[in-house]
Formats: C-alpha cells, sequence, structure tokens
C-alpha cells in the first residue's frame, strides 16, 4: 500500500499533508467536483485560488492538525500570496494521493525481518 502524505514546508515549519478520504469528500464539495476532475484542473493550469487554499488547508487536516490550526496557519500563509508558492505545494499534496509518495522507499521483506 502507497503512503498517501506528504511532508512540505508551510509557513514556518514542515507540516505533513494527507487527502484521507473524508477530506476528499469535503474537496470535492467545496470545488463542486469530483476528485479527478480537480486534479486534472489542476495539471493543466485551471484550478481557481480556492482549489489551492482548500488542498493545502484539507491536507494539513488529513495529516492531524486540528481545523481551527489549519484555517489559521492557511488565512496566515496560503491566502493573498504568490500562486508560485502555494500552487506547487498544492500539487505535491494531490499528487501524493493520486499515485503515492514518491520519496518513501516501499517495504521489502529484508527490510522487514
Amino acid at each position: 500500500m502507497s503512503d498517501i502524505t506528504h511532508t512540505g514546508f508551510f509557513g514556518d515549519t514542515e507540516h505533513t499533508f494527507a487527502l484521507t478520504d473524508a477530506m476528499i469528500l469535503e474537496l470535492e464539495r467545496l470545488a463542486g467536483v469530483g476528485i479527478g476532475a480537480l486534479y486534472n484542473r489542476a495539471i493543466s493550469m485551471q484550478f481557481s485560488n480556492a482549489d489551492i487554499v482548500q488542498t493545502i488547508r484539507l491536507g494539513l487536516i488529513g495529516g492531524g492538525m486540528v481545523p481551527e490550526q489549519a484555517k489559521t496557519l492557511t488565512d496566515t500563509y496560503a491566502v493573498d500570496r504568490p500562486m508560485a508558492e502555494t500552487f506547487p505545494l498544492a500539487l505535491d499534496i494531490l499528487d501524493a494521493r493520486w499515485s503515492g509518495n514518491p520519496t518513501l522507499e516501499p517495504e521489502t521483506k529484508e527490510t522487514t525481518e
């Protein structure tokens, strides 16, 4: 099973982000489209600003942060920021859910013994 988490710098330190099934449902509700369409909007550069901010916020919550803290962080570090800062992180969060985390080595029989 692939890991769906992404660890990345946001705000003032590194955080863990994960789009769990529950967070995907909320993201789909907020975006008004399914996760496949949202991912396609991101990779084709047809995204909305809300897509970026909500992906980061919900990724923080899915990664274990309390919702209030996630909102405070995104309000401070994602709202009214250059998209060159926020879009790469949002895409990394989506990619981790889509393809798994490529930086984590899969567990092998040798590493578990």
